[in-house]
């Protein structure tokens, strides 16, 4: 019974729980509710407070920019007036302008009238006057001015021939004097000196008894040296000093550095020497590529290719007339620069053509063909331009003079070739019939190699051991002197040395 009572109690007390939650929430809600409504209606306030402030500032705007908008129309609209009034002003300034220019019109067509008028009666005039004067002279017009004109010619000819002479010489004194004038110009701003070519040199030798080791046992290596070099060694009572001679400026040049460097070793002896002039062959190389490159430097040429550069270095040991052609050649490119300068012509074509004028000499004892035909194969096999080659392939008159380059080029080589002792004719001469001399050899087969000695008196000639027997030498020396005697025309004697050597090398190891 008791517990049923408590059960009872227990929920009466958990219902009224329950009601005073739900009654205590309610209370609450209804406040939350208040104050909802009142911020509500606050913020409605605040929104129709900004409201009318926008509508305001808007109304504020509007009327700011009608007014702007007024002003503007206004100031357009009394532009306008001001555009019209001008074009007012200017279409009264045409049409009185017009008015003007309509009277004008009218007085130069009246105008035009009365001077067709005059015209038609001058006219008239003048054909009654030259009736007239037909029927009085009884010529028609063709006539009387052919016989005025054949009057006027006769009676002028005389006058005007006298005329024309005068004006013919003294345009050629005055093109002469220019000519001459620039000629001497040319030549005295040139100075250079002339070496005299010679046929030996001089090794200067630290004590004489180096003499006897050039010498050798038995004349062995003298011999041997002139073998190798075909130079002639002159040694003499002379002291401190050897002589070299041949006519070949390069060989001599070879056999002076070979015996240099042969005294300056001290072993001079025939294996020794023949090292000794391969090495100066290969310095004298160099020395001949040195020389083209100064040259070409000294005289401004570029852009030549490397190959004719080398070629015209070998000029250095070259001569003409007794004139080293290495040296002519420049001299002739300064002179061909001044020519070209004063003329007006293509100054480093003139240049080039002058300084390659002469570059098939280098070749010619190797090439077949004149100087010329040598040098202009050269330089068409290297691309040198073609301006070039016309400028150079003229100077001896071979070939047609086709640009005035070309007359420059020949002009100089006059100039520098026929300058008081600029050349000996005598040297050349003697040059060539050396050369001469030693080709001759050289014909024969069998035959390595030639070299004319002792101012052409010798020739000594290297023969094939393989191809030319004892007895076969001493026919081959025959048969040279006989035509030596039929061919050449020399002084004195010429003695013929035909040498046959065997050699048989083999090595220790």
């Amino acid at each position: 019974m008791s517990l049923k009572v408590a059960l009872l109690l227990v929920m009466f007390a958990a219902s009224a729980g329950i009601a005073f939650g739900y009654f205590l929430r309610w209370i609450i809600s209804l406040g939350k509710k208040g104050s909802v409504e009142l911020d509500i209606k606050e913020k409605l306030l605040e929104a129709e407070e900004n409201a009318k402030n926008i509508v305001n500032e808007a109304e504020s705007k509007a009327e700011e920019s009608i007014r702007l908008a007024k002003d503007e129309i206004k100031e357009r609209v009394d532009k306008i007036q001001k555009t019209e009034e001008r074009l007012i002003k200017k279409e009264d300034f045409l049409d009185k302008r017009q008015v003007d220019i309509d009277k004008e019109v009218e007085n130069i067509k009246e105008k035009i009238v009365e001077i067709r008028a005059i015209k038609e009666k001058a006219e008239g005039a003048l054909a009654e006057k030259e009736a007239v004067l037909e029927r009085v002279s009884g010529m028609d017009k063709v006539e009387a001015k052919a016989e005025l004109l054949s009057i006027v010619e006769k009676q002028s000819e005389e006058d005007v021939l006298v005329r024309m002479q005068k004006f013919e010489m003294l345009a050629s004194e005055k093109i002469e004097e220019k000519a001459k004038a620039i000629l001497a110009t040319t030549i005295q701003r040139l100075a250079s000196a002339v070496p005299s070519e010679i046929m030996t040199t001089n090794v200067t030798i630290p004590s004489d008894e180096v003499k006897g080791k050039i010498i050798g046992k038995e004349g062995r290596n003298i011999k041997a040296f002139e073998r190798t070099t075909g130079v002639e060694v002159i040694i003499d009572d002379t002291p401190g000093s050897i002589t070299l001679s041949s006519f070949d400026p390069v060989r001599r040049q070879v056999a002076r550095v070979a015996l240099e460097s042969l005294i300056l070793d001290g072993r001079i002896q025939p294996a020794k020497i023949e090292e000794s002039v391969e090495r100066a062959k290969n310095e004298i190389g160099k020395i001949i590529k040195e020389k083209g490159e100064q040259a070409v430097y000294e005289c401004g040429v570029y852009n030549l290719d490397p190959r004719i550069v080398s070629i015209l270095g070998r000029l250095h040991f070259r001569t003409s007339y007794g004139q080293n052609v290495l040296q002519h050649s420049i001299e002739m490119t300064h002179i061909a620069r001044m020519l070209a300068e004063e003329l007006g012509a293509n100054v480093a074509i003139a240049k080039a053509g002058a300084l390659l004028h002469d570059i098939g000499k280098a070749l010619d004892h190797e090439v077949v063909g004149t100087h010329v035909e040598i040098g202009r194969r050269i330089l068409q096999k290297f691309g040198a331009s073609e301006d070039i080659v016309k400028a150079m392939q003229a100077h001896h008159g071979e070939y047609p003079y086709e640009t005035l380059e070309s007359i420059i080029v020949q002009t100089a080589d006059a100039i520098s070739g026929g300058r008081p002792g600029a050349r000996r004719d005598s040297v050349e001469n003697y040059l060539k019939r050396l050369k001469e001399l030693e080709a001759l050899a050289a014909s024969f087969p069998g035959v390595e190699k030639t070299y004319a000695l002792q101012a052409g008196r010798e020739i000594r000639i290297f023969v094939s051991p393989a191809e030319i027997s004892d007895l076969e030498a001493k026919k081959l020396a025959r048969d040279v002197a006989n035509k030596v005697e039929n061919e050449l025309k020399y002084p004195g004697e010429i003695k013929v040395t035909v040498i046959r050597e065997s050699r048989v090398i083999e090595f220790a190891r």
